[in-house]
């Protein structure tokens, strides 16, 4: 199934650096994908660059063209069924980026304290 699953995520990935001609789908990139074992389904995980609105937008765009990239799978894979693909917005990138932030934050020497008996002096 990992074999399946990196196959299906190359073939989307090059089909979205070609360009769709949804104009709603924007920097998207394809993180993973999780076929069912028995094909039928595949669950796609997708980070998009952009605000809230254009990650919507781009979800919406990628489901309205989900029966071109099905085809386009089953053109280059010959898979016995081509999945019904289902884009989901992966928000591991955000995740792992507040994680380095909040690491960067805690990492930086903390100010030193104002001692009274100094500033008396």
């Amino acid at each position: 199934m990992r074999r399946v699953n990196e196959a299906v995520r190359e073939v989307l990935s090059a089909r979205l650096v070609e360009g769709l001609k949804d104009p709603r789908i924007g920097f998207v990139t394809v993180t993973s994908v999780d076929t069912s074992p028995d094909l039928r389904h595949a669950r796609v995980y997708v980070s998009v660059l952009g605000s809230e609105e254009e990650r919507s937008a781009s979800l919406e765009g990628l489901t309205a063209s989900h029966g071109f990239l099905q085809a386009r799978l089953n053109q280059e894979l010959h898979m016995k069924r081509t999945p019904r693909l289902e884009f989901v917005y992966d928000d591991s990138v955000d995740r792992g980026m507040r994680i380095s932030e909040l690491i960067e934050k805690a990492a930086q020497p903390a100010e030193p304290a104002a001692c009274p008996r100094h500033e008396a002096e």
